[in-house]
Protein backbone atom coordinates (compact mmCIF):
# COMPACT_ATOMS: atom_id res chain seq x y z
CA UNK A 1 0.00 0.00 0.00
CA UNK A 2 1.33 3.17 -1.06
CA UNK A 3 2.09 5.87 2.04
CA UNK A 4 0.21 8.66 1.62
CA UNK A 5 2.75 12.00 2.08
CA UNK A 6 1.61 15.17 3.95
CA UNK A 7 2.44 18.58 1.99
CA UNK A 8 2.36 21.79 2.85
CA UNK A 9 2.50 24.60 0.55
CA UNK A 10 4.31 28.10 1.21
CA UNK A 11 3.68 31.04 -1.19
CA UNK A 12 3.28 34.88 -0.83
CA UNK A 13 0.60 34.57 -4.09
CA UNK A 14 -2.51 33.33 -3.14
CA UNK A 15 -3.08 32.27 -6.75
CA UNK A 16 -0.19 30.58 -7.18
CA UNK A 17 -0.49 28.74 -3.40
CA UNK A 18 -4.21 27.69 -4.98
CA UNK A 19 -2.98 26.00 -8.26
CA UNK A 20 -0.08 24.27 -6.86
CA UNK A 21 -2.68 22.99 -4.24
CA UNK A 22 -5.16 22.02 -6.83
CA UNK A 23 -2.52 19.88 -8.86
CA UNK A 24 -1.56 17.84 -5.50
CA UNK A 25 -5.04 17.61 -4.84
CA UNK A 26 -5.64 15.49 -7.82
CA UNK A 27 -3.06 13.47 -6.92
CA UNK A 28 -3.19 9.82 -5.04
CA UNK A 29 -1.56 9.11 -2.38
CA UNK A 30 -0.67 12.67 -0.97
CA UNK A 31 -2.49 15.65 1.43
CA UNK A 32 -1.92 19.17 1.89
CA UNK A 33 -1.95 20.04 5.43
CA UNK A 34 -1.37 23.36 5.45
CA UNK A 35 -0.71 26.43 3.46
CA UNK A 36 1.67 29.37 4.29
CA UNK A 37 1.73 32.59 3.00
CA UNK A 38 5.34 33.53 4.31
CA UNK A 39 8.34 32.31 5.66
CA UNK A 40 7.55 32.86 9.64
CA UNK A 41 4.38 31.33 9.27
CA UNK A 42 5.59 28.41 6.85
CA UNK A 43 8.06 27.55 10.19
CA UNK A 44 5.49 27.41 12.77
CA UNK A 45 2.86 25.32 10.18
CA UNK A 46 5.59 22.84 9.62
CA UNK A 47 6.80 22.48 13.04
CA UNK A 48 2.99 21.52 13.66
CA UNK A 49 1.92 19.81 10.96
CA UNK A 50 5.67 17.80 10.27
CA UNK A 51 5.00 16.91 6.27
CA UNK A 52 6.79 14.81 4.63
CA UNK A 53 7.46 17.66 2.09
CA UNK A 54 7.21 21.68 2.33
CA UNK A 55 6.94 22.90 -1.20
CA UNK A 56 8.42 26.43 -0.73
CA UNK A 57 8.22 29.77 -2.85
CA UNK A 58 11.83 30.89 -3.21
CA UNK A 59 11.30 34.60 -3.26
CA UNK A 60 8.75 36.15 -0.25
CA UNK A 61 8.81 39.26 1.88
CA UNK A 62 10.66 38.25 5.13
CA UNK A 63 11.69 35.01 5.24
CA UNK A 64 12.77 33.05 1.59
CA UNK A 65 12.35 30.08 0.46
CA UNK A 66 16.33 29.44 1.03
CA UNK A 67 15.92 30.82 4.51
CA UNK A 68 13.25 28.59 5.77
CA UNK A 69 15.25 26.11 4.57
CA UNK A 70 18.30 26.90 6.59
CA UNK A 71 16.11 27.06 9.59
CA UNK A 72 14.67 23.76 9.58
CA UNK A 73 18.15 22.33 8.91
CA UNK A 74 18.94 24.14 11.95
CA UNK A 75 16.07 22.16 13.88
CA UNK A 76 16.90 18.38 11.91
CA UNK A 77 13.55 18.96 10.12
CA UNK A 78 13.14 15.63 8.44
CA UNK A 79 10.78 17.30 6.20
CA UNK A 80 11.66 17.50 2.30
CA UNK A 81 12.03 20.68 0.87
CA UNK A 82 11.13 21.41 -3.11
CA UNK A 83 11.48 24.95 -4.46
CA UNK A 84 9.43 26.40 -6.28
CA UNK A 85 9.91 29.97 -8.07
CA UNK A 86 9.34 32.01 -11.51
CA UNK A 87 13.19 32.63 -11.67
CA UNK A 88 15.01 29.74 -13.00
CA UNK A 89 18.48 31.60 -12.13
CA UNK A 90 18.15 29.33 -9.04
CA UNK A 91 17.74 25.95 -10.67
CA UNK A 92 21.24 25.40 -12.14
CA UNK A 93 22.46 25.74 -8.43
CA UNK A 94 19.94 23.71 -6.71
CA UNK A 95 20.26 20.95 -9.47
CA UNK A 96 24.34 21.13 -9.28
CA UNK A 97 23.67 19.99 -5.67
CA UNK A 98 21.29 17.26 -6.26
CA UNK A 99 19.96 18.44 -3.05
CA UNK A 100 16.10 19.06 -3.33
CA UNK A 101 13.91 18.83 -6.24
CA UNK A 102 13.14 22.77 -7.96
CA UNK A 103 9.92 23.45 -9.89
CA UNK A 104 9.57 26.46 -11.97
CA UNK A 105 6.18 28.48 -12.34
CA UNK A 106 3.94 27.63 -14.02
CA UNK A 107 4.05 24.47 -11.95
CA UNK A 108 3.64 21.65 -14.57
CA UNK A 109 1.57 18.42 -14.10
CA UNK A 110 3.92 15.90 -15.22
CA UNK A 111 6.98 17.36 -13.47
CA UNK A 112 5.13 17.28 -9.80
CA UNK A 113 4.67 14.19 -10.26
CA UNK A 114 8.27 13.28 -11.05
CA UNK A 115 9.28 15.65 -7.98
CA UNK A 116 6.70 13.65 -5.62
CA UNK A 117 8.04 10.22 -7.09
CA UNK A 118 11.61 11.43 -6.13
CA UNK A 119 10.36 12.42 -2.70
CA UNK A 120 9.07 8.46 -2.17
CA UNK A 121 12.35 6.92 -3.38
CA UNK A 122 13.94 8.86 -0.83
CA UNK A 123 11.48 8.05 1.75
CA UNK A 124 11.90 4.78 0.62
CA UNK A 125 15.31 4.63 2.06
CA UNK A 126 14.78 5.40 5.39
CA UNK A 127 15.89 7.59 8.65
CA UNK A 128 19.59 7.55 6.72
CA UNK A 129 17.84 8.81 3.61
CA UNK A 130 19.54 12.38 2.58
CA UNK A 131 17.02 15.53 2.41
CA UNK A 132 19.79 17.31 0.47
CA UNK A 133 19.13 20.20 2.64
CA UNK A 134 22.59 20.36 4.45
CA UNK A 135 24.49 20.84 0.80
CA UNK A 136 21.51 23.11 -0.72
CA UNK A 137 21.68 25.15 2.48
CA UNK A 138 25.58 25.54 2.71
CA UNK A 139 25.76 26.45 -1.27
CA UNK A 140 23.45 29.07 -0.57
CA UNK A 141 24.83 30.50 2.26
CA UNK A 142 28.13 30.70 0.76
CA UNK A 143 26.71 32.70 -2.31
CA UNK A 144 24.77 35.38 0.34
CA UNK A 145 27.89 35.98 2.74
CA UNK A 146 29.57 37.97 0.41
CA UNK A 147 26.49 40.15 -1.29
CA UNK A 148 23.78 40.02 0.81
CA UNK A 149 21.65 43.24 0.65
CA UNK A 150 18.31 45.06 2.31
CA UNK A 151 16.81 46.67 0.00
CA UNK A 152 15.15 50.03 1.99
CA UNK A 153 12.77 52.10 0.66
CA UNK A 154 13.71 56.05 0.62
CA UNK A 155 10.16 58.04 -0.55
CA UNK A 156 9.09 56.19 -3.82
CA UNK A 157 12.97 54.59 -4.58
CA UNK A 158 14.19 51.37 -2.85
CA UNK A 159 17.64 51.51 -2.32
CA UNK A 160 20.32 48.55 -1.62
CA UNK A 161 22.74 48.54 1.09
CA UNK A 162 24.77 45.77 2.37
CA UNK A 163 23.92 44.34 5.53
CA UNK A 164 26.85 45.76 7.22
CA UNK A 165 26.01 48.98 6.80
CA UNK A 166 22.91 49.04 8.93
CA UNK A 167 23.33 50.90 11.64
CA UNK A 168 19.98 50.00 13.55
CA UNK A 169 16.44 49.04 12.93
CA UNK A 170 13.25 49.88 14.67
CA UNK A 171 9.86 49.84 14.98
CA UNK A 172 7.64 53.01 14.13
CA UNK A 173 4.07 52.36 13.94
CA UNK A 174 3.30 49.89 11.43
CA UNK A 175 6.91 50.77 10.20
CA UNK A 176 10.25 49.02 10.46
CA UNK A 177 12.51 51.69 9.84
CA UNK A 178 16.25 51.35 8.93
CA UNK A 179 19.05 53.96 9.26
CA UNK A 180 22.57 53.31 7.47
CA UNK A 181 25.15 55.97 7.35
CA UNK A 182 24.20 57.74 4.22
CA UNK A 183 20.54 56.20 4.09
CA UNK A 184 17.22 56.42 6.19
CA UNK A 185 14.41 55.20 5.28
CA UNK A 186 11.91 52.07 5.73
CA UNK A 187 12.05 48.18 4.81
CA UNK A 188 9.67 45.53 3.25
CA UNK A 189 9.86 43.46 6.49
CA UNK A 190 6.71 43.18 8.60
CA UNK A 191 8.60 42.72 11.62
CA UNK A 192 11.81 42.81 13.47
CA UNK A 193 11.54 39.20 13.63
CA UNK A 194 11.62 38.47 10.11
CA UNK A 195 14.67 41.14 9.88
CA UNK A 196 16.79 40.09 12.61
CA UNK A 197 16.36 36.15 10.97
CA UNK A 198 18.12 37.88 7.80
CA UNK A 199 20.94 39.17 9.53
CA UNK A 200 23.96 38.15 11.28
CA UNK A 201 23.08 37.28 15.17
CA UNK A 202 26.82 38.10 16.43
CA UNK A 203 26.80 41.68 15.13
CA UNK A 204 23.07 42.90 15.13
CA UNK A 205 21.21 42.13 18.71
CA UNK A 206 17.86 43.35 19.82
CA UNK A 207 18.71 45.44 22.44
CA UNK A 208 14.87 46.01 22.89
CA UNK A 209 11.63 44.62 21.76
CA UNK A 210 11.61 47.98 19.27
CA UNK A 211 15.28 48.12 18.32
CA UNK A 212 17.45 46.26 16.51
CA UNK A 213 21.69 47.77 16.61
CA UNK A 214 24.86 47.05 14.72
CA UNK A 215 27.36 46.40 17.76
CA UNK A 216 29.77 47.74 14.96
CA UNK A 217 27.88 51.30 15.07
CA UNK A 218 27.81 51.96 18.32
CA UNK A 219 29.24 55.51 18.91
CA UNK A 220 29.02 55.70 22.84
CA UNK A 221 27.14 54.01 25.99
CA UNK A 222 25.29 56.37 27.85
CA UNK A 223 24.48 55.09 31.62
CA UNK A 224 20.03 55.62 32.42
CA UNK A 225 18.31 55.30 35.01
CA UNK A 226 17.91 51.97 37.12
CA UNK A 227 21.39 51.28 35.89
CA UNK A 228 20.40 50.66 32.07
CA UNK A 229 22.12 52.32 29.43
CA UNK A 230 21.19 54.12 26.25
CA UNK A 231 23.11 53.64 23.52
CA UNK A 232 24.19 57.03 20.94
CA UNK A 233 24.55 55.14 17.27
CA UNK A 234 26.82 56.20 14.10
CA UNK A 235 23.94 57.35 12.27
CA UNK A 236 23.89 61.36 11.42
CA UNK A 237 21.30 62.16 13.84
CA UNK A 238 23.19 60.28 16.71
CA UNK A 239 19.89 58.49 17.43
CA UNK A 240 19.57 57.25 21.06
CA UNK A 241 18.36 53.66 21.50
CA UNK A 242 16.81 52.48 24.88
CA UNK A 243 18.70 49.16 26.08
CA UNK A 244 16.44 46.88 28.03
CA UNK A 245 17.20 45.00 31.40
CA UNK A 246 17.79 41.93 29.90
CA UNK A 247 19.76 43.26 27.51
CA UNK A 248 21.65 45.83 29.39
CA UNK A 249 23.38 42.35 31.37
CA UNK A 250 24.49 40.91 28.01
CA UNK A 251 25.78 44.18 26.97
CA UNK A 252 27.88 44.81 30.50
CA UNK A 253 29.36 41.15 29.93
CA UNK A 254 30.25 41.85 26.43
CA UNK A 255 31.79 45.05 26.74
CA UNK A 256 32.93 44.09 30.15
CA UNK A 257 31.54 47.32 32.12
Amino acid sequence: MTRELKAVVVDDEQPAREELCFLLDRMDGIKVVGQADNGVTALTLIGDAEPHVAFLDVQMPGLTGFEVAQVLLEKGSPSFVVFVTAYDQYAIDAFDVNAVDYLLKPVEKVRLELAVQRIRQRLSAGPAGDNGLERLVRMVADRQRHRHQLAVKVNDRFLLVQAEEVIFASVEGDTIHIATGQVSGSSNYRTLDELQARLDPDVFWRVHRSHLVNINKIKEIVPWFSRNFMLRMRDAKGSEIPVSRSQTKRLREYLKL
